[in-house]
């Protein structure tokens, strides 16, 4: 089980990080732009800071959920950086949280959930998450819910994958925690 939560969290990761369609430019793609001298960078902060145990132990309707760093991960072909958590209980991965930040790069959230809908057919856009959130279920085994969030003027994505059993209803509050707390 703990392979699978792996391999579904770098599928994650990996969506975040080329900008959710390797294939093909995204309707509105975001653009470079350098990055200004006199701004200096917000510290960013861990992905496990943003969402606690609890709350996804509560969620999902788990007990003692726990929460561990996960890989960090950069796309030197978008400026995205992914700081992740993986959470666990009863000795198995249950969920993971991914922040993406976009260093340099000139998105709106509007235009990140844009393509990421693109490129995930079925998914459907989320109200009061972010400033822009979709959910969706991949191969009926994972359930995403994205939103995406200008942060300290970067854009940034916040995702949180658990089970396909988890619904729009159970995603959106664990997302909105994190995206509050970023």
């Amino acid at each position: 089980m703990r392979t699978k939560w792996v391999i579904v969290l770098f599928a994650a990761l990996g969506l975040l990080a080329a900008g959710c369609s390797s294939d093909e430019p995204a309707a509105a793609p975001p653009s470079k732009s350098p990055a200004s001298s006199s701004t200096a960078a917000a510290p960013v902060k861990e992905a496990c800071s943003l969402l606690s145990g609890d709350a996804v132990a509560k969620a999902d309707g788990l007990t003692g959920v726990t929460s561990k760093t996960g890989p960090e991960q950069a796309a030197a072909a978008n400026g995205g950086k992914a700081k992740t958590c993986v959470y666990s209980a009863g000795g198995k991965d249950v969920g993971a949280l991914a922040s993406t930040r976009y260093e340099g790069v000139k998105a709106t959230p509007a235009e990140m959930i844009a393509s990421i809908k693109k490129g995930k057919p079925g998914a459907v856009e989320v109200a009061g998450v972010g400033e822009g959130a979709v959910y969706y279920v991949e191969a009926g085994k994972t359930a995403t819910l994205a939103a995406a969030k200008t942060v300290q003027g970067v854009p940034t994505l916040i995702s949180y994958s658990g089970p396909a059993k988890m619904t729009q209803e159970m995603l959106a509050p664990l997302v909105k925690q994190a995206v509050d707390a970023s």
